[in-house]
């Protein structure tokens, strides 16, 4: 158990107001997780049963279309990515590759499961948590695609690091 890894999941938001027992628990049974410099966390059809928090570096998020690869957006040390697996258990919907090189945590399904066994309540908080997430993201999403749909932005580069 380490109190900067206990310290960078407090400060996310989708651990926000988890007991200090639970994130010590989450930091426990995380693995980590290293990748290089232009190397890939996971490619967009994959099969996805984790969430990354991102310890150190830079990812890119990308979508596969026509043949080309386009950047959706960018995240850094203290972001999160991935935690759709956690809710839809779908394949991954884009691939995450390293900008850098990258320290990552891996929190998986059983790991929550754990969780929910343990203290159920804290369990609830990050569902909601994680569905807070993906509404906020989602809301941006939304934004950015009307504002293309009625001429405000171009459609030729979206830059969807607001997500």
């Amino acid at each position: 158990m380490t109190p900067t890894r206990t310290a960078l999941l407090q400060r996310m938001p989708i651990f926000g107001a988890l007991s200090p027992p639970t994130l010590e628990l989450l930091v426990g049974q995380a693995r980590a997780r290293e990748v290089d410099a232009g190397a890939w966390f996971f490619r967009e059809g994959d099969a996805a049963s984790d969430v990354f928090v991102l310890e150190s570096g830079r990812v890119e998020v990308v979508k596969a279309w026509q043949d080309r690869e386009l950047r959706l957006c960018e995240f850094g040390a203290g972001d999160c990515f991935g935690e759709m697996a956690l809710i839809d258990l779908s394949p991954r919907s884009a691939g995450v590759r390293a900008l850098a090189p990258c320290s990552a945590l891996l929190l998986g399904a059983g790991d929550l499961y754990a969780l929910f066994e343990r203290d159920p309540e804290q369990f609830a908080l990050i569902q909601m948590n994680l569905a807070r997430e993906l509404s906020r993201r989602l809301r941006a999403t939304d934004e950015r695609l009307f504002r293309l749909w009625v001429g405000a932005e171009t459609a030729a580069a979206p830059d969807f690091s607001a997500v």
